[in-house]
């Protein structure tokens, strides 16, 4: 295992953290915050530009051939500055589904308008009143007259706004009831979207299929057969969001840090008292263990190992990071860091959210149980 950057990742690192410096400040999250659209599209577009949004696509398909680590260098980075946008929803999610679904004519037609940025598309997965289980899945995809007919409720789907294509999570009763993956374009009649007010401040929405109508074409590959895909997908959804929840603990840390060495009481900097230095030092061991854990599972995605069990260590560990280093963090501040003038809570709402995102540690800690044989 090779946990160190290459030269090209480490300008690549370089070269992210000054594009994001510029071009999405802390501030920008505010910002986007009252934004019906929730992100610049000219930065969506700059973003294409440098290939991030083809980052995992192969050159075949107008992307830049890069690696699961090569995505993951850029989602710490985003998680530094808490970047807004579609870019979970649309390139790791629903640019992997096509990639790891779609047929050759599918591929061909929607990864170079996603690497391009002129296709925004988002993934529709989670359901109402389950804890993620496929099996529990109700929405249903009927065929009539050639045509795929879908009904159900999605919820939790990002940014659904601005996205062209939505691609949903179906039980396929053309194939005895499996699951399918099915494109559906955002303007398709019978669509019924409601925004969901989210503690990050996080594009999502309730999603309503009645009686939506779509080609028989438009399901990803071959009909059914989606459901040993979606479990990978979901743990490597889990190691991208382990790599952003990374971004957002190391950038907590460095503030707790700087402000420990600056804010003075009692005459003297509350760093040098030894409750502050233990918390410092505690919020160091979470995030170099969330980021070995981290890589170590990206690396062994990039290299196609069976990373089932790195997956489930990784997102049960950050998740856990997330939550103390965030705690830690507002005690070191004191009471200034709940001021909404303040950077810090507008992290501690993104940990909070990446917590539980793709399973918390609990899901994952019996994953990783079973994974032992117990």
């Amino acid at each position: 295992m090779e946990l160190e950057l290459t030269n090209e990742q480490k300008i690549l690192k370089s070269s992210i953290k000054d594009f994001l410096s510029k071009e999405c400040p802390i501030s920008l999250m505010r910002e986007m915050n009252s934004d019906t659209n929730g992100f610049p599209k000219d930065t969506w577009k700059k973003m294409a530009d440098l290939g991030w949004l083809g980052i995992i696509i192969p050159e075949t398909y107008n992307g830049t051939g890069g690696t699961f680590v090569d995505l993951a260098i850029i989602l710490e980075s985003m998680g530094c500055v808490c970047c807004p946008g579609p870019f979970f929803s649309s390139v790791v999610l629903a640019g992997q589904a096509v990639l790891g679904l779609g047929s050759e004519q599918q591929k061909q037609d929607l990864l170079p308008r996603l690497a391009d940025g002129d296709l925004i598309m988002t993934m529709a997965m989670d359901e109402p009143g389950i804890r993620y289980d496929p099996d529990r899945i109700a929405t249903t995809a009927s065929i009539e007259n050639g045509q795929y007919v879908i009904n159900g409720t999605k919820l939790f789907v990002g940014n659904v706004s601005i996205s062209d294509v939505i691609l949903v999570v179906a039980r396929d009763e053309s194939a005895e009831g499996k699951l399918s993956v099915i494109a559906v374009e955002t303007d398709n009649e019978g669509l019924e979207t409601t925004k969901l007010d989210t503690f990050a401040y996080e594009k999502q929405s309730e999603v309503v299929f009645k009686n939506v109508k779509v080609p028989g074409t438009a399901v990803l590959g071959t009909p059914g057969q989606a459901a040993d895909f979606l479990e990978t997908l979901r743990e490597q959804a889990a190691v991208a969001k382990c790599a952003e929840l990374l971004g957002i603990i190391q950038t907590t840390f460095e503030m707790s840090v700087n402000y420990a060495k600056e804010r003075k009481q009692f005459g003297r900097a509350i760093g040098s008292f030894q409750a502050m230095q233990h918390h410092c030092a505690n919020m160091v061991i979470e995030v170099d263990g969330s980021r070995f854990l981290t890589y170590q599972a990206a690396w062994k995605i990039a290299e196609n190992i069976s990373a089932g069990m790195d997956a489930a260590m990784a997102k049960s560990w950050t998740s856990n990071a997330a939550r103390r280093v965030t705690g830690l963090a507002h005690q070191i501040h004191g009471a200034i860091a709940f001021c909404d003038e303040h950077d810090l809570h507008l992290y501690y709402r993104k940990a909070k959210a990446g917590e539980v995102a793709f399973g918390d540690s609990a899901f994952h800690r019996e994953k990783i149980a079973v994974q032992l044989g117990i």
